[in-house]
């Protein structure tokens, strides 16, 4: 079964951390979909995304770029994998069904932890997966902003 890793945001916002966690997860070669909690702000991380670094950028699209299977991330409001990842991030209140986690080798679920209703959806998701038999993990930003793994 799958990985999920909860990351409970709380010093810096997505558009800080999405971009390092989607660095980290390419570097691996492996394709990722970002499914986003609304579709009028895939094209808002769509452009982050290009524009996060000067000095680098992260190889990605949605449907409006096209070309879904070869784009090595995937950005999008859907439960399609059109690049056959084995990597899905779930931001802005995304959600998936249980029976679509093993379809993805790793689940990384990125939450505000400043809003109560994001705090509840993820207690509920934690819930749910490992009910089904997950290994869950939940990691929280340290007053550094440093990821520190919780139990």
């Amino acid at each position: 079964m799958s990985r999920v890793d909860f990351y409970h945001l709380q010093k810096q916002t997505l558009e800080e951390v999405l971009p390092k966690l989607l660095s980290k997860a390419y570097s691996t070669g492996k394709h990722i979909v970002v499914k986003i909690g609304t579709p009028e702000r895939i094209e808002f991380l769509n452009t982050e995304l290009w524009t996060f670094n000067d000095e680098s950028f992260l190889p990605h699209g949605s449907k409006k770029d096209g070309f879904a299977a070869q784009q090595p991330i995937w950005l999008t409001d859907d439960d399609d994998n059109p690049n056959n990842a084995a990597f899905l991030f779930l931001t802005d209140g995304a959600e998936i069904s249980t029976d679509k986690l093993s379809d993805y080798e790793r689940i990384f679920n990125i939450f505000d932890g400043n809003s109560d209703e994001a705090l509840l959806q993820a207690r509920n998701l934690w819930k749910e997966f490992k009910q089904a038999g997950c290994e869950v993990y939940y990691w929280q930003q340290t007053e550094k902003g440093v990821w520190e793994q919780k139990a």
